[in-house]
Formats: C-alpha cells, structure tokens, sequence
C-alpha cells in the first residue's frame, strides 16, 4: 500500500472514500466541518439525530454526499475528546480502515487530524495501516483489502511517514504470527530475519544448533529436543548511538509452535498455538522499524527459537538441565517451556553487555487469568526502569499491569534436586512465579518482563482490528528506541 501526505483540499479529493472524526462531546470540527459546510450541515443534522454519537468506533456512512468529491464520507466516533491520545488515534483510524477494507477501494483519504500533533499523525497512520489487514493470509475470497493508496490530509509529512514505518512494522509482526506453523518455524523465522536484516541495514547473527551447543545453552535446547526442526538464535543489532554505550536489548519468546510436549496440551489449547512466537516477533518487527527510522541508539533484539513437540526424545518431567549461565533447573511441566527457552536468551543478552533488558512473552495462561485477554502483565527487577517502559506503553495506548515481584516469591520455584524448578507452587501467582524465574538469569541488568499471552492474539476480532494476532507492543518498544 502507498502512503501518501497531502494539504488539498480535501472535498475535492477524488478518492473512493473521505475519512472524517467526531468527538462525543463537541460538534464537528477542522475536517468534519469543512465537509459539514460542503455538504451544507449534513454531519450536524446527523448529530442533533443522534445518528452520529462521536463514542469510540462508532461508525457513520455517509453516501454519495453533495459537495464532496468522495462517493462516501465514512464518519468515525473518536470518543471524549479530554480522553483523545495516542491510542485512540490508533484505533480510530484502524476502525474507519478495517470497516473500509471490507471489500476493494484503490484510494482511500483520512483527514482526522484537525490540531492533531505529530505524535497523533504517527498514530493514526500506523491504525489506518494496520486495520485494513486481517488475517486471512491463505483464503482464496479475502474478509480484508488493503487500500492501493492511503491519502493523509494535514499534519507533518515527516509524521505520516514515520506512521507508515510503524503501521508496516507492527503489520509485520502480524504476518509472522498469522503464517501457520508449518511455515513459519524456527529456521524459515530465522530465514525471514536474515532477510529483513539485509532490506534494513541490521546487523545479524544467527546460531544454529551447534553453536547452540558450544555456547551450553542446555536450557533452550532441551526444549527443542522433541521436534524434528532444529532450533535457532537470531540476534539483530542496530548501531547508530555512542560508540561503546552500552545497548538496549530486546528479547523474544519464539516458541513457533507449543503442544505442550509430554505434557500435552488439549486440542482447544494448542489451537492459537502458533502465536506462542508472538515475543520474537514483536522483537523483530520492532528492530525493523527502528533500522528504517535510523533512530540514533545501540538496540541489540534477540529470538529465542524452538518448536516444543512430543516424542521418544522430547525432554521429560524430571529432567534436569544446566543453563548456559551454569544454574540447574528441574523440570517439572514441559508446557512451561517459554520460560526455559528465555533463560538462556536473556543470559546471552547480559553477555552481549545489555545496559537494559525488556522481553516479551506468551508466557502463562495465569496471566490472562489475572488482567484478561486485553492487558498485559509487567513485572521487574528496577522501578525506574520499570516506569520508563509503562510510561512508554501509557503513551502508545498499549496497556500493561504491574504485577508484584516480592523476594518471597523466590521460594515458589525452589527445587530439592537442582537450583531451581520450571513452575511455582500449584496454580497461585503462575506468572509471578514464571518471572521470578526469568530473573534468575538478568544478572542484576535493569529488566523489564511483559507476559503478553492475552493481548497478542485476537480470538474475536476488536471494532478496529481483524481477530489473530495483534502486533501489541512494537509501538511501544520503538518508543522506548526513542527514548
């Protein structure tokens, strides 16, 4: 899809749609009253009708109105206007886009951003970008048409590309989530990072099971050990701050498919299954829009990359295994294998000198038990640090909970036979107990864990994005590039 900026006068855009928002509680302004007054006071008189409300994703058509250009004003709800920021932006825009989308248009125009700031323009491109895809990657009669050609009126130019870098990026995340797990498996992942690498100018290293081997990741490896398709670490690097500074990493979860192993899941369960890669590539999709927008930091991201599969070798309850940091780990549930695969990325990222750490992870069901399918757990072992990353994902419209990270927890995932074990006490605080474990292996690095298993992957579709996998959190660590 084309992007493109424009200042024309928007009723005379000749464009199969013209995009225009309303607030709940003010009447129309900038954009809606120009084509108010064109359409001589058509939007009021919709309003007085409470026709159009303004409530969030409300949506409005307005068909073959006199004095436009456009065939048809789609008129979109973008909510209380004191509430208005970055992420209703983004779901504005991607409603109006997901509800167009709905069958072929070759130029759409969204004209939303009356006073809009640059940080608003970023994100209304990236929601209009992003709603007009869905997930129907392999039907032969798409549910989803992305527009040949998306006009945005008004704001910055510089705004609307930067957006367009961000709505592609967080779409791509969204790709490799969606491709079924016979297509996407830790080496085609790897293959697909290697080309993105070279399309934007990272950095990248990929080990394969050997050098896996002589770097002792025996944590990551014994989860890999039941599936024919041997396991990958991709690591990206981005290099444009301080000669020596040390880098921000990024660090992804990319279990591209989890039956649960020997400890096998139900048919229901493993069928979103593909999504558990959803971490790696959150990851890459964010160092991609970080290498095109050139942004002046030392970002390193890492993909942890197995398939966790039942066989005659897959790795068994009682197991015990030795990280690559040299701590012992017994395993006690073979479904909690995300975490077994982070241990040894994490300690790969401390290595490379990380002077901080986020990772992102489809971690435990407990949770979504916790905070639901639309939020996802943050746990930490800085405050501040742990601030700076709420406060990012607060800016973006990407909501996260802190979860409580007591040293008291350290006790649930103690073990009598090795240094620790792969689950905590019985079903209580599971995704606590899970990050406990991660920070065994930070080594006192200011690290951030996101447990994203509820908003990563859309069981039913939202007003603003197609059901499947969300691209949650690649704004976000952007923002955190940013800084």
């Amino acid at each position: 899809m084309l992007t493109k900026h424009t200042t024309s006068n928007l009723t005379q855009l000749s464009t199969d749609a013209l995009v225009v928002g309303v607030f709940a509680d003010a009447g129309p302004v900038g954009p809606a009253d120009q084509v108010d007054l064109a359409t001589g006071g058509a939007i009021r008189r919709l309003i007085e009708r409470k026709e159009i409300t303004g409530k969030a994703y409300d949506i409005t058509p307005l068909w073959l109105p006199a004095g436009t250009a456009a065939p048809l004003v789609l008129v979109v709800g973008l909510g209380a206007r004191d509430a208005f920021g970055r992420g209703a932006a983004f779901r504005g825009a991607a409603t109006a886009a997901k509800w167009l989308a709905a069958k072929p248009r070759k130029r759409v125009a969204f004209a939303l951003d009356a006073g809009w700031t640059s940080d608003l323009t970023e994100s209304g491109v990236a929601g209009a970008i992003a709603g007009c895809q869905g997930q129907d990657l392999y039907r032969a009669e798409k549910s989803r048409h992305p527009f040949d050609e998306l006009l945005w009126v008004g704001g910055l130019s510089e705004a609307v590309q930067t957006g367009t870098v961000l709505g592609e990026s967080v779409n791509f995340a969204r790709r490799l989530v969606n491709e079924p797990p016979q297509v996407m498996y830790p080496e085609s992942f790897a293959a697909h990072a290697t080309e993105t690498a070279k399309e934007c100018g990272l950095d990248i290293e990929v080990w394969d099971e050997q050098r896996l081997e002589r770097e002792r990741c025996g944590s990551l490896l014994a989860v890999s050990k039941g599936s024919p398709r041997p396991p990958r670490l991709v690591i990206v690097r981005h290099q444009a701050g301080p000669s020596g500074a040390a880098p921000l990493a990024f660090v992804g979860k990319g279990v591209t498919f989890d039956s649960g192993g020997l400890s096998l899941k139900p048919n229901d369960s493993m069928k979103t299954m593909k999504c558990d890669m959803a971490g790696a590539a959150t990851v890459l999709a964010a160092m991609r829009a970080i290498a095109i927008l050139k942004l002046p930091v030392n970002v390193v991201g890492l993909a942890g990359l197995v398939e966790n599969m039942p066989s005659g070798t897959a790795m068994k309850l009682g197991d015990v295994l030795t990280a690559r940091s040299g701590r012992t780990i017994e395993v006690q549930n073979t479904d909690a294998e995300g975490r077994l695969v982070l241990a040894d990325v994490l300690d790969v990222a401390v290595g490379l000198g990380a002077g901080r750490i986020v990772d992102l992870a489809t971690l435990t069901g407990s949770c979504v038990v916790a905070l639901g399918m639309d939020v996802a757990g943050q746990m930490t072992n800085d405050q501040p640090w742990c601030d700076t990353v709420a406060s990012a994902a607060r800016a973006c419209g990407e909501p996260l909970w802190q979860l409580p990270m007591f040293p008291e927890y350290r006790d649930d995932i103690r073990s009598e036979v090795a240094d620790i074990r792969n689950t905590g006490e019985g079903r209580w605080g599971g995704a606590i107990a899970a990050a406990k474990f991660l920070e065994e292996f930070v080594g006192g690095v200011p690290w951030v864990h996101l447990d994203i298993a509820g908003p990563a992957f859309l069981e039913k579709p939202k007003p603003w994005l197609d059901a499947g996998a969300s691209g949650v959190f690649v704004r976000t660590l952007v923002e955190l590039a940013r800084g």
